[in-house]
């Protein structure tokens, strides 16, 4: 027994791995477009999914006659969430928990509930579709602005288990 807990004090803490940098996409030289553009990706088709995002944005910039880049900004600074609700077990019970989003955690969830509201429409040519998503969610309307309310929604509501944050 003893000789367990001196070799469990004796271990090296796990390495951290290292994160993958992002490349900023080659048109608009950012690295959100970039990270937006994985998001959108399937099976490793990067060019399908560039075509993707330059042709939402080609529809955006006709539809608005803006810069694309600065509605897309827009679009995710209104879907990015605060406050997430996360499970935790006390005692036999799960409670939900009310906590503050990661600002990584954040933005991965904002691309991706973009992403997603688009692809559950259908009937159109994908581009269409987000290109709909990204403006809905720059004017605060849209299945992506339900989904972040609803979760703010659900982190009020549970404001009672907020002290079992860590």
């Amino acid at each position: 027994m003893e000789q367990r807990d001196q070799n469990n004090m004796t271990e090296e803490p796990k390495k951290k791995y290292k994160l993958q940098e992002v490349l900023p996409d080659p048109l608009y030289e950012s690295v959100v477009v970039g990270k937006f553009i994985n998001h959108v990706m399937k099976k490793g088709k990067k060019t399908v999914a560039r075509k993707i995002v330059y042709s939402a944005f080609e529809d955006i910039k006709k539809q608005t006659k803006r810069d694309p880049l600065e509605v897309f900004e827009t679009a995710l600074n209104n879907v990015t969430p605060s406050m997430e609700v996360r499970s935790k077990r006390v005692g036999g019970a799960t409670y939900q928990v009310p906590m503050k989003v990661n600002k990584k955690r954040a933005i991965s969830l904002t691309m991706r509930w973009i992403n997603d509201c688009a692809r559950s429409k259908k009937g159109r040519p994908m581009y269409q579709r987000l290109s709909e998503e990204i403006l809905n969610a720059s004017n605060n309307e849209g299945d992506a602005i339900k989904k972040k309310d609803n979760m703010h929604r659900m982190a009020k509501a549970n404001k009672a288990f907020a002290y079992l944050a860590k």
